[in-house]
């Protein structure tokens, strides 16, 4: 027995046409019946997405969405629900490999599809995706994800194991997901709906070259600045000063436009320092990191508190320790367990000089939060 799932996809055909990114949305959703149990929340209904949840839409977004194309800005939203649950099976790769189904079969500019894989580490072997108990044996819980010529994403708790077992892992499980990508392939040949007839727009070659004229040095220059705030100011004034010069010459001129071009130059200006070898952005060289300083006790009535720095980047660390009754009591698709480590990561806006909403944890701040913590504790911690 396999999980099931539910898997709509949709995407819009008609384009914003004043949108500059790309707003692909993935949601991974839990229903309680898909193991035969009833919520066990007041209302006995699923609510918000759960931290597990957001992880898992996460684990899903980061190796599909490099395989859109270059341009495309139509809204696409994947939904994967698990209608039918092995406790034994952890339903995150068929979630991957569901919706890199999805994507192919839809005929939208998807460059998919890609296959996914857990490997496990027991005895001295690799485990293709293996077991919940497996897992409580294995050293290793490895998650890569991939196209048949690359891998695209992994992800991992381990414990010390050496690069040649780390690397001999991913190419075990990109190994063992290409005959997933084979029978997409031919599921897509069977039943895949007709490619859209989608073409970037064309890139206007003389607006590129005026924007550059006007900018490209000017930015070279603000690059050279190694305060963060000084070079910022600067950078947008001559963003400003061209946009102004361009639009006042050519009122018909779109300036989300010429933001984007003046992106790419950007981009291109930090790449070519890079490649020549010169200092980085901050003055340092290549072979300097940061300074570093950590001062503790810096908060009189917290268990403990530290501020720690690197560079111009700032952290605010507290700790509360509590007893066995704090311990958190999660209801989770794969069974109940209980969370006796807490670690909550916050970044608000003000973190980088912007306004913004501030309330429950964004998808960010969770997939971050989780990556500290299991740091911390090692791949079975937490639990009990």
């Amino acid at each position: 027995m396999t999980p099931r799932y539910s898997l709509p996809l949709l995407a819009r055909k008609k384009r914003n046409q004043a949108r500059t990114f790309f707003p692909l949305t993935v949601n991974y959703q839990e229903r309680t019946y898909a193991a035969g149990r009833i919520p066990g929340s007041f209302f006995r209904r699923e609510g918000r997405p759960s931290e597990g949840e957001t992880l898992i839409a996460r684990l899903i977004d980061r190796p599909v969405r490099p395989l859109f194309p270059e341009g495309f800005v139509n809204e696409v939203q994947v939904i994967a629900t698990v209608v039918s649950v092995n406790p034994q099976v952890n339903p995150d790769i068929v979630a991957m490999i569901g919706a890199s189904a999805a994507l192919t079969l839809s005929g939208i500019p998807f460059n998919g599809p890609i296959g996914a894989a857990r490997v496990g580490y027991i005895n001295d072997q690799y485990v293709l995706n293996p077991t919940q108990d497996e897992l409580k044996e294995s050293k290793l819980d490895l998650v890569v994800a991939g196209t048949e010529a690359a891998v695209l994403m992994v992800e991992s708790e381990a414990e010390l194991l050496s690069e040649d077992q780390m690397l001999g892992a991913v190419v075990f499980g990109h190994e063992q997901q290409q005959v997933v990508i084979q029978a997409i392939n031919e599921l897509a040949k069977e039943a895949g709906k007709p490619r859209w007839d989608w073409q970037p727009e064309a890139v206007n070659e003389a607006l590129n070259a005026r924007v550059a004229a006007l900018a490209e040095a000017r930015l070279s220059d603000a690059y050279r600045i190694t305060d963060k705030q000084e070079r910022y100011a600067q950078v947008d004034v001559i963003k400003s000063e061209t946009i102004a010069t361009l639009v006042a010459e050519d009122e018909t001129l779109d300036a989300n436009e010429l933001g984007e071009i003046l992106h790419a130059i950007e981009k291109n200006v930090v790449r070519s320092r890079v490649l020549a070898g010169e200092p980085r952005i901050d003055g340092r060289e290549k072979d300097m990191i940061r300074g570093l300083d950590v001062r503790t006790g810096v908060l009189p009535r917290t268990h403990g508190s530290a501020l720690f720095t690197r560079g111009e980047t700032q952290a605010l660390v507290t700790a509360t320790l509590g007893t066995t009754r704090d311990a958190q009591n999660l209801d989770e698709l794969m069974g109940e367990r209980t969370d006796n480590f807490l670690f909550h990561y916050n970044f608000p806006p003000y973190c980088v000089g912007e306004t913004g909403m501030v309330g429950s944890p964004k998808r960010r701040e969770i997939g971050h939060g989780r990556l500290a913590k299991t740091w911390r504790t090692g791949s079975n911690a937490g639990t009990g």
